[in-house]
C-alpha cells in the first residue's frame, strides 16, 4: 500500500512538472512570437517609410525634368537669334541635370541607409527580448527540475 501511494505521488509531481514545462514553453513562445511580429510591423512600417523617401524623390526629379523642358523650349525659340548662347545654356543645362541626378542618387543612398540602420536597431531590439525570452524560461526550467 504503501508504494501504490509512492507512485501515485511520483506520479502527480512528474504531471505536475510536465503541466508546468509546457505552461513556460507556451509563454516564451507567445513571447517569442510577440516579438517578431512586432519586428515584422517594424519592417514593413520601415518599408513604407522608405518608398516614401523614394518616391518623393523621384516626384522631385520629374518637376525638375518639367521645368528643363520648358527651358529648352524658350531656348530654342531664341536659337536663330544667338546660336551660341543656345549652345551655352544646353552645356549648362546639362551639367545642372548631371548634377541634380547625383544629388538625387546621393540622397536615395542616405535614405537607403538610414532605413537599414533602423531595421538594424529593430532586429538587435528583437533579438534581445527572445534571448532574455528563453534566457528566463531555462532558469525556470532549472528551478522546476533541481528542486523538489
Amino acid at each position: 500500500m504503501d508504494d501504490q501511494k509512492k507512485v501515485h505521488e511520483l506520479f502527480g509531481q512528474l504531471t505536475g512538472k510536465a503541466v508546468e514545462t509546457m505552461t513556460m514553453w507556451a509563454d516564451a513562445n507567445q513571447r517569442v512570437l510577440r516579438e517578431l511580429v512586432e519586428f515584422s510591423a517594424a519592417t514593413a512600417k520601415e518599408g513604407v517609410r522608405l518608398y516614401a523617401e523614394l518616391q518623393q524623390g523621384a516626384l522631385e526629379t520629374l518637376r525638375n525634368s518639367q521645368a528643363a523642358a520648358g527651358r529648352w523650349q524658350g531656348a530654342w525659340s531664341d536659337g536663330a537669334k544667338d546660336p551660341v548662347q543656345v549652345y551655352q545654356k544646353a552645356v549648362m543645362n546639362s551639367v545642372d541635370s548631371v548634377e541634380a541626378a547625383f544629388k538625387l542618387l546621393e540622397g536615395q543612398a542616405q535614405a537607403i541607409t538610414r532605413s537599414a540602420e533602423r531595421l538594424q536597431t529593430s532586429a538587435e531590439q528583437a533579438g534581445k527580448g527572445i534571448q532574455q525570452t528563453y534566457t528566463a524560461v531555462v532558469e525556470k526550467m532549472k528551478d522546476v527540475y533541481c528542486h523538489n
